[in-house]
């Protein structure tokens, strides 16, 4: 049986990837999965800084992180290899990548540097070429798309959503990074209109500040889809948290 590939991508930087990727990581391995997680550019990190690696680690636990090359501004990661000489990275190097990693995991999370079409290279080849060079080695590739919860999130997640059935890669779902403590309006809407929006389920909504749990592990369960690893269910969410 093949592993699980998810790409995990954003509709913009600070949405709480990192926290979203290390959640399903935690319920794989919580449910006795291998898992690995791939970092294809860390940008606005130093060497011998602590990156996204460190805090998937911290989060979630014994994963294997790995990270193909790190670029020190923070900045989109063609510019930043651009202007610190380092080589771009290829979509030939992420697939396979992926393909080493998927031969000794259950599930290889790669998770993208701001949202789908944030460029890689000189070349202007995004995380939406790198999932198509992996899903060309015939691996079974998947994309999450992590979500803001409030105002002007539809727009995006519709234009990423058409972004990539345009490239034929296939939306498994959304799921919100950060839920707030105290939603308003927009927020509790957009748990009907996010799915319309994308196409795709909603899979899961991880409260605001989930990287400060104290048991991470039970949170993630708990704000994840089954889909996902979890129990979360959208339809009793959305009933809670009902405007009407």
């Amino acid at each position: 049986m093949s592993a699980r590939i998810l790409f995990v991508t954003g509709t913009n930087t600070d949405v709480g990837k990192t926290v979203a990727t290390a959640a399903v990581a935690s319920a794989a391995l919580g449910a006795g999965q291998r898992v690995a997680v791939l970092k294809p550019g860390q940008t606005g990190v130093a060497p011998g800084e602590p990156g996204d690696a460190a805090e998937v680690r911290r989060l979630a636990g014994d994963v294997t992180f790995l990270e193909l090359a790190r670029y020190p501004e923070p900045l989109a990661p063609d510019t930043a290899a651009r202007r610190s000489g380092l080589p771009f990275l290829s979509p030939a190097s992420v697939a396979s990548a992926v393909a080493d990693l998927s031969d000794t995991h259950d599930l290889v999370l790669v998770e993208g540097a701001g949202g789908l079409l944030v460029r890689y290279d000189d070349e202007g080849r995004t995380l939406a070429d790198h999932a198509r060079a992996t899903a060309s080695l015939g691996l079974p590739v998947e994309i999450l798309l992590v979500a803001s919860a409030g105002l002007g999130t539809l727009n995006i997640v519709s234009l990423t959503a058409e972004a990539l059935a345009a490239r034929g890669l296939p939306l498994t779902g959304v799921l919100v990074g950060s839920w707030p403590a105290e939603p308003g309006l927009a927020e509790c809407c957009n748990l009907a209109d996010l799915p319309r929006s994308a196409g795709a389920p909603l899979l899961g909504a991880l409260p605001e500040r989930a990287g400060l749990a104290s048991d991470f592990a039970s949170l993630a369960v708990s704000s994840l889809a089954p889909e996902l690893g979890g129990h979360w269910n959208a339809e009793q969410f959305a009933k809670l948290h009902s405007k009407v």
